[in-house]
C-alpha cells in the first residue's frame, strides 16, 4: 500500500533531520580536536578556556546521543527539531561568547542553524528561530560590552548577523514553499496518472473484447480477463496465456505476411465461441509488438441464426399446407389399406411401411415449424438448479415408461440468461434422444444430468450424459448437421434443433469430450451479465445490449 502524503513528508523529515545531525556531530568533533591540539580558533583568544572546553564537550555528548537515538528507531516529533535548534542556537553563542564574541568565526555557524530550521520546520516557527538568533547575537555583543572585552563594532555586527538570520530565513521559507508546492503538484499528478493507469487497466480487464499484445513469434506480453474466456473458456483477471494458440498464432502469420486481408474466424477450443481476430502495429517505441482484438462472433451468429429461422419459417409456411394435404391423403389410404379385409399380409406390411414414413415425414414438417416459427423471445435470468429439478419431474411424470434420470446440482449456485421455454425444448429434444440410445446398448431409459459451473466461476453449463455405444470420429464430424441421423426412425432434426436454439440465446451447444461411456452433450451459457438478443414478430430489432 502506498504511502500518504503526510507520510512522506514525515519520512523526508526524518531523513534530512539525520543529516543535519550528522552535520552537528562533525561540527562538535571538529571544535574538540582544535581544543585537543591547543589551536586558536579562528584568530581568537579564548576569554575562559574552560568553559568552552565544558560547552564544546557537553554539545558533542548532545549530538551523539541523539545520532544514537535515530539510529535505535526513535520516533521523530516536531517538537524534536524545534528543541534541537533552539540548543543549537544556543550552545553556538555560548561557544561564540567564550571564544572572543561575534568576531569569531563561530557564530556563522547559527547562520546554518537558523537555515536549517526553516528547511525542516517551514512556517512562522523558523521565523522565531531567526529572531532568537539575533537576540542572542546582540546579547552575547551587548555582555561582552560591558565587560570591556569587545568593542561597539561588534554591536553592528551582531545586527548584521541578526539581518543574515532573517534573509536567510525569508529565502529558505520561499524555496521551501515553491518546493513544496511543486513537490504537491507533482504527487497530485503523479496520484492522477497512478488512477488513470488503474481504470484503463480496470476497463481493459472488464471488456468483453479480448485484448492481447503479443510479438511476431506469438509470444505474449499482456492479456486481459476476456481473451482467456475466448481462448481458454475461463474469464480470469490474469489468463494462463504465454504464447498464442496454434490457430491465432497462423492468423498472425497470415496477417503479417498479407496485413490488407482480414483473417477468417476461429475456434480455438470445443467449448470456446467462434471468434474473429484483428491486428494492429503499435506505434513508437513498440512498433515491434502487434496488437490483437479477439470479437466474439456469437451476436453476428445469433442474428444470422434468427434471419435464417425466420427466412426458413417463410418457406416452410408456404409448402408445409401443400405437403400436409397429400400427406394426409397417402397416410389415410395406407391405413384403409391394412384395414381392408381383401388386403393380405403382405399389402398390411408394405401399409405399415407407408404409415409409418408418413408419420416421419409429418414429424420433419413439425419440427421445422418449430424450429422456424417466429415469436418474441422471453430472456430471463434463471436458477438453473430449481429450474432443472422442475423441468426433469415433469418430464419423468409424462414418460409412460420408467425412466431413470440421475440429476446431480452443483453445490455452486449457477444462473444463466435464457428463454425458458426455448431451454425447455433444447433440453427435453438432449434427454429423448440421449434415452433412445441408452435403450440401445443398457436396455433402460437411463442418464445423468448435472449442472455447474465452469473453472472461472463465470458461467454456468449443463450436462447430459447417456450411456449408449458412443459415436466414432465420422459420425462426430456430422453430428448437428440437419437431417443427419444414426437411426432408420429418426428425423435427424433434434441436435440440430437444439443448437439453433442455444446459439439464439448465445449459450454454446457441443460434444464433450469425457472419456467415458456414451456421448456427453454440454450446454454452457453465456455470462449472465451479457443479455441476448430479443428479435419480435415483426422483424430483426435488437433490444437487449451488453454492459
Amino acid at each position: 500500500m502506498e504511502a500518504s502524503p503526510q507520510a512522506a513528508r514525515k519520512d523526508q523529515r526524518a531523513r534530512l533531520f539525520r543529516i543535519y545531525n550528522y552535520y552537528r556531530i562533525v561540527i562538535s568533533l571538529l571544535l574538540v580536536a582544535l581544543l585537543l591540539l591547543e589551536t586558536d580558533l579562528v584568530g581568537t583568544r579564548l576569554h575562559n578556556e574552560w568553559l568552552f572546553q565544558a560547552t564544546a564537550l557537553t554539545y558533542l555528548a548532545m549530538n551523539i546521543v541523539t545520532g544514537m537515538l535515530l539510529l535505535a528507531g526513535y520516533a521523530l516529533r516536531p517538537w524534536h527539531i524545534t528543541v534541537s535548534i533552539l540548543a543549537d542556537i544556543l550552545m553556538i553563542h555560548l561557544l561564540a561568547f567564550f571564544s572572543g564574541g561575534i568576531s569569531s568565526g563561530i557564530v556563522n555557524l547559527g547562520i546554518i542553524s537558523v537555515a536549517a530550521g526553516n528547511i525542516l520546520v517551514p512556517g512562522r516557527v523558523g521565523i522565531f528561530y531567526a529572531a532568537l538568533a539575533t537576540l542572542a547575537s546582540l546579547v552575547t555583543a551587548a555582555l561582552l560590552l560591558l565587560q570591556g572585552l569587545s568593542g561597539v563594532d561588534d554591536i553592528v555586527r551582531a545586527g548584521v548577523m541578526g539581518l543574515i538570520y532573517f534573509a536567510a530565513a525569508f529565502l529558505l521559507q520561499n524555496i521551501t514553499r515553491r518546493l513544496a508546492s511543486s513537490e504537491q503538484l507533482a504527487s497530485e499528478r503523479a496520484r492522477s496518472i497512478e488512477e488513470l493507469e488503474q481504470l484503463n487497466h480496470q476497463i481493459i480487464q472488464r471488456m468483453h473484447t479480448g485484448i492481447l499484445v503479443a510479438e511476431p513469434n506469438g509470444a505474449l506480453r499482456m492479456a486481459n480477463a476476456a481473451s482467456g474466456e475466448l481462448l481458454l473458456g475461463e474469464r480470469t483477471a490474469a489468463p494462463r496465456l504465454t504464447i498464442l494458440p496454434q490457430a491465432l498464432k497462423q492468423r498472425l502469420d497470415q496477417w503479417l505476411e498479407q496485413p490488407g486481408e482480414r483473417t477468417p474466424p476461429f475456434q480455438a477450443r470445443n467449448d470456446t465461441p467462434s471468434v474473429q481476430a484483428n491486428f494492429m502495429r503499435l506505434d513508437s517505441p513498440l512498433e515491434h509488438l502487434v496488437l490483437i482484438f479477439l470479437e466474439d462472433t456469437g451476436k453476428i451468429v445469433q442474428q444470422a441464426q434468427q434471419l435464417k429461422l425466420a427466412s426458413l419459417g417463410r418457406l416452410t409456411a408456404g409448402i408445409a399446407h401443400e405437403i400436409r394435404n397429400p400427406l394426409g391423403a397417402i397416410s389415410h389410404a395406407a391405413q384403409l389399406l391394412g384395414e381392408s379385409d381383401t388386403a393380405d399380409d403382405g399389402d398390411r406390411r408394405m401399409a405399415g411401411i407407408i404409415q409409418r414414413h408418413s408419420e416421419r415425414v409429418n414429424a420433419i414438417i413439425e419440427n421445422v415449424l418449430e424450429l422456424s416459427r417466429r415469436r418474441s423471445t422471453s430472456v430471463r435470468l434463471m436458477d438453473l438448479g430449481e429450474w432443472l429439478a422442475g423441468v426433469v419431474n415433469d418430464y419423468v411424470e409424462t414418460v409412460q415408461e420408467p425412466v431413470l434420470i440421475d440429476l446431480k446440482l452443483s453445490g455452486v449456485p449457477g444462473s444463466a440468461r435464457f428463454d425458458p421455454s426455448q431451454l425447455q425444448q433444447a433440453l427435453t429434444n438432449l434427454i429423448d434422444n440421449g434415452l433412445r440410445y441408452s435403450r440401445q446398448r443398457t436396455g433402460r431409459l437411463q442418464l445423468t444430468v448435472r449442472t455447474g459451473v465452469t473453472e472461472d466461476g463465470q458461467r454456468a453449463y449443463i450436462d447430459v450424459r447417456d450411456y449408449g455405444p458412443g459415436l466414432n470420429e465420422a459420425q462426430q464430424g456430422s453430428l448437428f448437421e440437419p437431417f443427419h441421423t444414426t437411426e432408420q426412425e429418426g428425423t435427424g432434426l433434434g441436435l440440430y434443433l437444439a443448437r439453433e436454439l442455444c446459439e439464439a440465446n448465445q449459450a454454446r451447444l457441443f460434444l464433450l469430450e469425457s472419456g467415458e461411456t456414451g456421448c456427453c452433450f454440454r450446454i454452457t451459457f453465456a455470462h449472465p451479465g451479457r443479455r441476448a438478443l430479443d428479435f419480435s414478430a415483426s422483424g430483426a430489432n435488437l433490444t437487449g445490449n451488453e454492459p
